[in-house]
């Protein structure tokens, strides 16, 4: 057995170590040659580039009371325990201490009852056992770099809850100030075409047109009329969104909506740094490379089973019939010893099932490959989208400037009778349909912006410093359960510092949760991990 174990410490591990899957990006991106596109670093805050103090102020509320951020931390406190109930396997994995005191009474009619000394008697025990299996083939070892993987995982995923909250605060905020404008042209052109139903009254009291001027003006106002309900109904509801981005009930956002309803409006120009960039940054490409890590260490634990498992036992206590002479000399009893256990009439079993896992592998490969390009995939399509929607709100302003004027040379054309009433109603139904679409357009640019830096997976950095789990839901947890040192949470390293578990032969087959070194920021890692 002393020799089996120094081959357990030597770093055998049964199944593949996890190398970080590759992935084909491009060199640069399609819209680079246009002049407002830089490969400048991203900004970390990039809503900054709005310039909008209300919206600054909705990203730090949101990022410290979203509650689905505060359960993404509370995963990384379960991975963190899950990860030492893996560590805890390494250790002799029956530990008990037993006793019992009993009266006994063999049956008259039992077989042999005549060789019996004694038909009724007590029976008093008290000992120790304990059973250790002997990680040889590094199965469990293997069950540990999983585990380690999967709490890697949740903090990358962590940061992911992150860049969605801040895209979603960002494009909620842009959706409502939208509202807002169209709600303002809406009422703008009440008032217009209220002036329109005046002057087509006033004609048709002095007999210069007929009543069907007046009816097609009222009944274009009462259309337009028609347009606000619908408008303040997106208004309402971009509010009650907002509220439950930042963990508040519907109404709780008001009092953080000062200052100018206007769309948030940037640069033409965006810093997006390089494809490959996206391989670092983005939280959910390093979900999908942790979950693949975590797969491939998955097969040797499967693999492990293939091979016979090793165990030391051994028990320890005292026995008489007498409780007063239970500790006295001859009544100790031991048992110790190796054994192993092996499943040969399994075999076909249990190579399948390492098949299958393998085949779980493969897939979180192809997942990974896939996320890779779903990301670039979105950049590139809000990227377009922004230049695009600038292009087109540039026409649509000039748009908008000539259907002002013309609405102008309208009325006056109409007043002195130089054209009929139909001129008017085009005009202005074309005045209200660009302004529209222009607003529409202004929103546009600024969602396709907040899609490209979310695309980017900018965001995350706010968290930076902070606590995964809020203090008051620290001190809750701490007086409900025992959590040693585990709480009080610290900061969890940054995505782009995440690395991959250490292989199983390179662990030591012993390990102490609480003795593992410190990631930067302080967070816990396993022996033998790089510190980035």
């Amino acid at each position: 057995m002393a020799l089996l174990f120094s081959l357990a410490a030597s770093g055998c591990a049964v199944g593949p170590d996890f190398m970080p899957p590759e992935a084909s990006v491009q060199d640069n991106w399609i819209e680079k040659p246009d002049r407002r596109v830089s490969n400048k670093e991203i900004k970390r805050d990039w809503w900054c580039v709005f310039n909008d103090p209300t919206l600054d102020r909705l990203v730090h509320v949101g990022a410290d009371q979203n509650l689905p951020v505060q359960i993404a931390g509370l995963r990384i406190l379960e991975a963190r325990a899950q990860l030492g109930i893996a560590i805890g396997e390494l250790f002799p994995q029956q530990q008990e201490a037993t006793g019992a005191a009993t009266w006994n009474k063999i049956s008259e009619r039992a077989a042999n009852k005549a060789n019996l000394p004694m038909h009724a008697f007590a029976d008093y025990t008290l000992g120790f056992d304990a059973a250790w299996e002997i990680d040889f083939w590094g199965r469990l070892r293997r069950n540990v770099e999983a585990a380690d993987a999967t709490m890697t995982a949740t903090m990358a995923d962590y940061d992911n809850v992150l860049v969605s909250l801040m895209g979603d605060i960002a494009r909620v905020y842009t959706e409502l100030r939208t509202f807002e404008t169209l709600l303002e042209i809406a009422r703008e052109n009440v008032r217009l075409q209220r002036e329109g139903l005046q002057i087509a009254e006033a004609r048709f009291r002095a007999g210069a047109t007929s009543e069907l001027d007046v009816a097609q003006q009222r009944a274009l106002l009462e259309n337009t009329l028609a347009t606000i309900p619908e408008l303040e109904t997106g208004v309402q509801r971009s509010k009650n969104a907002l509220s439950v981005l930042l963990g508040q009930p519907p109404g709780g956002v008001e009092p953080l909506l000062g200052g100018p309803h206007r769309i948030p409006a940037a640069s033409p120009r965006v810093a997006i740094g390089l494809p490959a960039e996206l391989l670092r940054r983005r939280p959910d490409i390093r979900v999908a490379e942790m979950r693949a890590a975590a797969e491939s260490a998955r097969i040797g634990v499967a693999e492990g089973e293939l091979y016979p498992h090793f165990y030391l036992f051994g028990e320890i206590g005292v026995q008489a019939s007498d409780v007063a002479k239970l500790f006295a000399p001859g009544s100790l009893f031991l048992t110790v010893g190796p054994s192993f256990r092996w499943s040969i009439l399994n075999y076909g079993r249990i190579a399948n099932a390492v098949r299958a896992q393998d085949a779980r592998f493969q897939q979180a490969l192809v997942a990974y490959e896939d996320t890779v390009l779903r990301a670039a995939r979105e950049v590139e399509d809000a990227l377009i989208g922004f230049l695009k929607a600038q292009q087109r709100a540039g026409n649509l302003r000039r748009s908008v400037a000539a259907a002002q004027r013309a609405v102008e040379l309208s009325f006056i054309q109409y007043k002195e009778g130089a054209e009929n009433f139909q001129r008017v109603l085009d005009a202005q139904t074309r005045l209200l349909d660009e302004q529209e679409r222009l607003a529409e357009t202004r929103g546009a640019i600024a969602a396709n912006l907040i899609a490209v830096y979310r695309g980017l997976g900018g965001g995350w950095e706010i968290r930076t410093g902070k606590p995964i789990v809020p203090e008051t839901t620290q001190l809750q947890m701490a007086a409900r359960t025992d959590w040693g040192k585990l709480l009080p949470a610290p900061p969890a390293p940054q995505t782009d510092q995440l690395q991959p578990p250490t292989p199983a032969g390179a662990t030591p087959p012993l390990m102490r949760p609480d003795d593992e070194p410190a990631f930067p920021g302080g967070f816990p890692l396993l022996p033998g991990r790089p510190a980035n």
